[in-house]
């Protein structure tokens, strides 16, 4: 199987080469003010200069500079536009080789009042054929969040009650960070990010059909987080301090700084994040006899839980220019966060007659701490014009500790007081590598291809203790020791080509996985292993049509996979309380996905999008509940899930300081599967979510956003109820725009709240899950540095073009 996969794909990449002809250009150059000031966040947009049809947009980075890659030989219009300037105009010479334009100056509008200065900014989305692009500091309300809530605000994505991420109603969304795996479960994951300041995000990228240069993992598509980091000439800072007050304080503070000098760009970001939080969790269960209709009793449990955090972040690195070709980097990243956790938690059984037969307080206190360390080691070689090599080597290791104690008081028939205590250590290291060369041929072509090999190795111990008779005494029935190594290589080859109206692509990835898992014994256990290997093949296809300057067609079909966590296949035993535990299930299978999409995008301001998705072998969570009235909860392989969904994505300038982006996704889904029973549901979901920016005179602007998601369903057993959220915030420059002062209000009226109905074997809960959502914050950054001054070189020398791609891994 093996050598019939690498030879298929070897034959592609062949294919691919010899069809691909010679190279195309690259269009660049920088914009400036009428006193010599980069200008970011410029509009820029290409035109064909015969008929003035749009042919790319794009806009100015930090530096105020700006490219077009990839473009066909001939003759092109430029147009720059920004908030306060007037519109330049720029007509090329007829162009059969990459070109560099003299500095685009901007005039400032003569209708600004006296004392003003209008400073240009990025739009909060960016609407792309390929992507949506989330500029996260356009974003009043932002401030003081962390990146999960970002997240949540985020077009088309939500998070579930356990942490689990969805895009446009779909779970198994592939979360990367600066384009690389995290390699973390979804409850650590979004632990990972609640510790993770928001302003130390740069943007969020959101793909749901990626090609096959990206990674084959996640079944609804991908999302890249990416970090800031500053690429102006000189030594420049910034810094971000905020305060959040809900139920408890929140601060989130941060210091970005940064020099580049000659062959040299140094930079540091650092990070804290000291809050104190509320969950309180209420259930209503009822159990029923083996005809599911005849109730036994039933079980009410409010639980209050409170979470203090303190957690650091830091990321540092160099980036080095060995010649006018070749460029090095390498990184340190880290995050340490100590998490503490204490429940109070009332269960009441109630019987027929509406009495309650005995009433059970638990009392938890359970810590958790965390550290993770990454290192990252880059190169990158351009051989000539269109012709390119980089490699990536990263190694990320992962150390945490869980310590969960439990004390139960049961008052009523039969008293007692029994407890539960758990040390939960746990490792993770990582390898990985990766090497990918890119090559423009002839006027209409351009190839890709890669290899990625990455190895993950894990310990995870789990040692349990019950209190009973005043005495501790081991719980070999919890105890466990999990080892685990996975390893995926992968090749992969993508060619695009463009003609006339037509742009094509097309790619194909190739993926082994392999994996170990050994279940250490105890005196009540003997020792257990499984292990097993698979290789499949990742056809993507995508297609787009530019049929005139407003509108343009596309269509992308692909096949992903998702691959269980491996903390997952682990059946272990993990107590949430008394009455429910989670466990793992050594039989988890990867589940395969074919998605297809169709959209149509007008002037850039409305994008339509049809997609239509089949999984086989659907991850869900599946509930089970056994004589004891304990509730226990796995995940699984379920049968299969069809999605359909309609996605409308609108961008709209209602007046000069106002700017409207609109999201709705309607999903129709079918889940059949079989938990002890087969069981088949549908359900048709819609989530809205709408962004308002207003900007005003003398540095002003607010923003109103908001979302809502009417009643859901991401697992067979489980349905959501309606929610959402409205948020207000509004911000003032200081200091000639030095210094910013933001002020907002997350969750205005406090309807933020996750509650449902789950179905167990012969019971039901309904659940309502409160946090502490509704934060007022006020922030202050400060912008600090002075940018080196020009050395009079030309602009559009070799060393600079090789400069402008620092840090772009």
């Amino acid at each position: 199987m093996w050598n019939k996969c690498l030879l298929t794909v070897l034959s592609i990449l062949t294919c691919a080469l010899l069809c691909a002809q010679s190279a195309r250009l690259r269009i660049s150059g920088s914009v400036t003010d009428s006193l010599g000031q980069q200008l970011p966040a410029v509009t820029a947009l290409l035109l064909k200069a015969s008929d003035s049809s749009t042919v790319k947009l794009t806009s100015t980075d930090n530096t105020g500079q700006f490219a077009f890659e990839d473009m066909l030989p001939g003759q092109y219009l430029l147009s720059f536009s920004a908030t306060g300037f007037v519109q330049r105009w720029v007509l090329l010479p007829a162009l059969t080789a990459s070109h560099t334009t003299a500095p685009i100056q901007l005039t400032r509008s003569a209708t600004l009042l006296s004392g003003v200065t209008v400073v240009a900014r990025k739009p909060l989305i960016e609407l792309r054929p390929d992507k949506t692009v989330v500029n996260v500091d356009a974003a009043v309300t932002n401030v003081g969040a962390t990146a999960l809530e970002v997240l949540e605000k985020s077009p088309g994505v939500t998070v579930d009650r356990n942490g689990t991420i969805s895009l446009k109603g779909k779970a198994n969304v592939l979360i990367l960070m600066d384009g690389k795996q995290t390699f973390l479960p979804a409850a650590d994951l979004a632990s990972y990010l609640n510790g993770l300041s928001a302003s130390q995000l740069e943007q969020i990228e959101i793909m749901t059909n990626p090609s096959a240069k990206y990674d084959a993992a996640g079944s609804t598509g991908i999302i890249n987080i990416k970090t800031k980091k500053n690429k102006v000439k000189g030594f420049n800072g910034t810094l971000n301090l905020a305060y959040g007050q809900g139920t408890y304080y929140k601060s989130n503070n941060s210091l970005l700084l940064n020099f580049r000098d000659g062959n040299f760009n140094l930079y540091l970001n650092y990070s804290t994040n000291i809050n104190k939080s509320f969950t309180d969790i209420y259930a209503y269960r009822w159990y029923y006899k083996a005809d599911n209709s005849t109730v036994t009793n039933r079980f009410e449990q409010p639980t209050s839980i409170v979470s203090p955090v303190v957690a650091q972040n830091f990321k540092t690195g160099i980036d080095y220019y060995l010649g006018k070709k070749t460029t090095l980097g390498a990184s340190v990243a880290g995050l340490g966060s100590r998490r503490k956790t204490f429940g109070n938690s009332y269960g009441e059984w109630i019987n027929n007659n509406d009495h309650a037969d005995s009433l059970i307080v638990t009392a938890s206190d359970n810590k958790s701490n965390w550290n993770n360390l990454g290192l990252n080691f880059n190169a990158r070689h351009t051989f000539s014009a269109g012709k390119e090599l980089s490699a990536d080597f990263d190694y990320l290791a992962y150390d945490i500790e869980n310590y969960q104690f439990y004390q139960n008081t049961l008052t009523g028939n039969n008293n007692y007081v029994d407890g539960l205590r758990g040390d939960l250590p746990s490792t993770l290291h990582i390898y990985s590598g990766k090497a990918d060369y890119a090559q423009s041929i002839g006027k209409h072509a351009k190839v890709e291809t890669g290899w990625k090999s990455s190895y993950v190795k894990t310990d995870n111990l789990a040692r349990y203790e019950t209190f009973n008779n005043n005495t501790w005494k081991p719980d070999y029935d919890k105890t466990n020791h999990f080892l685990y190594a996975e390893t995926i290589h992968a090749l992969y080859g993508n060619s695009q080509f463009e003609t006339g109206k037509w742009s094509l692509q097309g790619g194909l990835r190739f993926e082994h996985t392999a994996y170990d898992a050994d279940q250490l014994g105890n005196p009540t256990r003997k020792d257990s292993s499984f292990s097993r290997q698979y290789s499949s093949l990742f056809p993507t296809g995508f297609a787009s049509y530019q049929a005139d300057s407003s509108h343009s067609f596309s269509l992308s079909a692909g096949r992903r996979i998702d691959r269980p966590a491996f903390q997952k296949l682990n059946p272990f035993v993990f107590v949430i309380n008394k009455y429910t535990y989670q466990t793992g299930n050594p039989y988890f299978r990867p589940q395969f996905t074919w998605n297809f999409e169709f959209s149509h995008m007008y002037k850039q301001q409305l994008m339509t999008t049809l997609s239509y998705s089949v999984t086989k072998d659907y991850f869900s969570q599946i509930f089970y509940s056994d004589s004891n009235n304990l509730i226990i909860y796995t995940e699984g392989n379920l049968g299969r899930m069809v999605n359909i969904g309609l996605s409308v994505s609108s961008q709209l300038s209602p007046a000069s300081w106002w700017s409207v982006t609109m999201q709705a996704n309607l999903n129709h889904k079918k889940i059949e599967g079989v938990v002890v029973n087969p069981i088949r549901s549908s359900i048709t979901q819609l989530y809205f979510n709408v962004n308002n920016q207003f900007k005003f005179i003398k540095g002003w602007s607010a923003e109103l956003s908001g979302y809502y998601i009417t009643k859901a369903q991401n697992d067979l057993q489980e349905v959501l109820d309606p929610a959402g959220q409205l948020a207000a915030g509004i911000s003032k420059q200081l200091f000639k725009n030095k210094a910013t002062v933001k002020l907002s209000v997350r969750d205005i009226f406090y309807t933020q709240i996750m509650a449902g109905w789950t179905d167990f074997q012969q019971s039901r809960e309904y659940f309502k899950l409160t946090r502490d959502s509704r934060v007022a914050t006020v922030a202050f950054t400060w912008r600090f540095g002075k940018p080196l001054k020009s050395n009079g070189r030309k602009a559009g020398s070799a060393s600079d073009e090789i400069k402008e791609r620092v840090g772009q891994n």
